[in-house]
């Protein structure tokens, strides 16, 4: 009877439980890196604090036309990398998940087939 309830729980309420962990690890990675507003900040100015409108000469105009290219260059790049980062670990969560999900199905299994490999007198392979 304990053997049943066991296994009945573990792939019913324990399978779903486990799922529920691994969709929250990827919403708070998804959290982590903020794709939605790296991607509507992309061409932002990066870290700089005067970027509004410059009154001077024309040379004074250019000079800040320049800067805030620049810094919206360097930001585009900064925030591409962060997102490629983040794609790239939301992707091997998502992986991790499944393999997580798949595995799990087949551990009540682990006993029983160390008991089978005890019984037929297998050993693991001595490194000397």
């Amino acid at each position: 009877m304990f053997i049943v309830g066991m296994l009945s729980w573990w792939y019913s309420a324990g399978w779903i439980e486990r799922a529920k962990l691994i969709k929250e690890r990827i919403a708070r990675t998804v959290d982590y890196f903020s794709i939605n507003l790296l991607l509507k900040t992309l061409f932002s100015p990066f870290r700089q604090i005067s970027a509004g409108k410059v009154n001077g000469s024309i040379g004074v105009k250019w000079r800040a036309f320049i800067d805030r290219t620049i810094s919206r260059v360097i930001g585009a790049l900064v925030r591409i990398v962060i997102i490629a980062i983040g794609c790239v670990t939301i992707f091997l969560h998502c992986l991790l998940g499944v393999v997580t999900l798949v595995v799990w199905a087949f551990i009540p299994l682990f006993p029983f087939v160390g008991f089978l490999l005890f019984i037929s007198g297998w050993t693991p392979v001595s490194w000397t």
